[in-house]
């Protein structure tokens, strides 16, 4: 960061409502962008997927619990000799209560080819309550563009899903990487700060990031090792 430049109330709040007024025009973007976004057009899913949850099976009409609405947040699965993504986990630790989605009709739930068996310890040690489902197979993470066919593990991200009025499962959205960066609250907070991510200069921009339970490891950053 430069030296920052200090003024007087009367310079500050002149430069503030003039900034105030580029963030109302990207706040006006970003609302025209999403009506956009809910005009996408969508496909059926007719394909039928299997989860493994910890209490059995689950179809991914089963996923909605009910309601309209599902978004699938897509953690990747460690590498051998890994441990689970940290900025997944970020991300997680951003979605808060679920109630406030239930009352808008829609579900979430965590969808990942780990078996429950490494995710049961893993949610309990992160002290998650949110729905956590293993995929069977690939299909899953290749029918909604997240697996980029590398040696990398499948690609995190979020999709969202519709059920009609005739009960049909329909695609509406994916989005990963740096769109999904609105999702993550300490990202958001951050930037509001003179410091923002201070992550200038890394090599990786999310080598900082740890579990919340490993922060003062100095070995415990990033996805890939």
């Amino acid at each position: 960061m430069t030296d920052a430049k200090i003024v007087d109330r009367a310079d500050w709040y002149a430069a503030r409502r003039a900034f105030l007024e580029r963030e109302k025009e990207v706040t006006r973007a970003r609302d025209a962008l999403n009506a956009e976004r809910r005009e996408l057009p969508m496909m059926v899913v007719d394909k039928e997927y299997v989860f493994e949850g910890p209490d059995g099976e689950r179809t991914l009409p089963e996923l909605f619990e009910g309601r309209r609405q599902l978004l699938t947040y897509h953690f990747m699965w460690p590498l051998e000799g890994h441990d689970w993504c940290p900025v997944c986990s970020l991300f997680i630790d951003n979605i808060g209560h679920l109630a406030h989605l239930h009352a808008r009709d829609t579900s979430l739930a965590i969808v990942c080819a780990a078996p429950q068996s490494d995710i049961v310890p893993f949610k309990r040690r992160m002290g998650w309550d949110i729905p956590w489902y293993t995929t069977r197979g690939d299909d899953f993470y290749r029918d909604f563009t997240l697996d980029v066919g590398t040696d990398e593990p499948e690609l995190p991200g979020v999709s969202a899903f519709l059920r009609d009025d005739d009960g049909r499962v329909l695609y509406a959205y994916s989005t990963h990487g740096r769109g999904s960066d609105i999702l993550n609250n300490t990202y958001n907070y951050l930037d509001l700060t003179p410091l923002g991510r201070q992550e200038e200069g890394m090599a990786d921009t999310m080598g900082w990031i740890r579990h919340h339970d490993r922060y003062g490891d100095a070995t415990a950053g990033s996805c890939h090792g």
